[in-house]
């Protein structure tokens, strides 16, 4: 039996469906012929590749394993059509970026676009800043081609460039917070009667939030955990409560407007954003050519020294 990339295609679709009957839905074949395609993908390898049970389908470490091989090789062979196709034109193909939540790598989605399209207007850019996702598990699995995430220590399966350090600052409705000049830094200790609005403790800002808190002695006042940018800007106009964000998304993000920013001290929060990419998947030419534009952006970014912003 040969390993055709039809049968790691349908290998790839079961896992991400998570069920056998949805795959093949998906694909528009029917069950029993997925189902031994599977098995001979199984007999090949002659590793249990797929555990069944009431819940649906997850692979097996040697499931794993076959499945980040399996996303490179298709990818590849699709970018070899795409190369193809286009060998006497621009570059082309499709890159995927993701973006850190509640980061000001989110104030650069419009910058790469417009670089993009200046650029390299045949290649189609997928950004992606939604919740619900680890975007350093999206890389290592293949399904995204790099990410800008929060963090700088190693990661398993993937490559960390940091970028800049963020600091966080208080944002409140004008007047609503602290009685205190907006131009004077605000110790952490002064939140202790502060309503917040934060993001889940899944978060990797909220837990940040939370240790330098408590180093500074405090039980935070969460009234509300809200994990959409523009329901929390809302929030916060509305004076429900305050939020700690970088200054550059709340004064960017129109759902911000008119908001009162004041700076953390003792201690200060600050946050690393770094480029991710995999460790062991190589970056496809247009994949190449974002990345190059993507550090030309924030290049140009740090030049312009916005607040809060700090070379690493």
């Amino acid at each position: 039996m040969s390993v055709d990339f039809r049968k790691l295609k349908s290998f790839v679709k079961v896992v991400d469906a998570g069920s056998v009957s949805r795959a093949a839905g998906l694909l528009r074949t029917a069950q029993p012929a997925l189902s031994q395609q599977i098995a001979a993908l199984e007999s090949h390898f002659k590793h249990k590749l797929l555990l069944r049970s009431n819940h649906g389908i997850v692979p097996t470490e040697a499931g794993l394993i076959l499945y980040r091989h399996a996303q490179l090789l298709l990818k590849q062979i699709e970018q070899a059509q795409i190369d193809i196709d286009q060998s006497t034109k621009a570059l082309a193909g499709r890159v995927s970026i993701g973006l850190a939540t509640y980061s000001a790598s989110s104030t650069l989605s419009l910058p790469i676009l417009k670089e993009m399209s200046t650029l390299h207007p045949k290649i189609i850019v997928h950004i992606n800043d939604s919740f619900g996702h680890v975007l350093s598990e999206l890389i290592m699995t293949g399904r995204m081609d790099m990410a800008m995430i929060y963090g700088s220590g190693p990661i398993k399966g993937v490559k960390l460039q940091p970028l800049f350090r963020e600091e966080l600052y208080l944002v409140s409705r004008a007047g609503a917070a602290v009685k205190k000049s907006t131009d004077e830094p605000l110790p952490l200790s002064a939140l202790a009667d502060v309503k917040l609005l934060l993001p889940s403790q899944g978060h990797f800002l909220r837990r940040l939030i939370d240790e330098s808190l408590a180093r500074a002695r405090v039980t935070p006042n969460v009234v509300s955990e809200i994990e959409s940018v523009s329901a929390l800007g809302a929030a916060v106009t509305e004076g429900l409560g305050s939020t700690i964000l970088p200054a550059s998304v709340a004064a960017t993000a129109s759902s911000f407007g008119g908001v009162e920013v004041r700076r953390l001290v003792r201690p200060a929060i600050e946050a690393t954003v770094s480029l991710c990419i995999s460790d062991h998947l190589p970056l496809s030419e247009p994949a190449l050519a974002t990345r190059s534009v993507l550090l030309t952006v924030v290049e140009k970014l740090m030049r312009g020294h916005p607040q809060g912003i700090k070379a690493v």
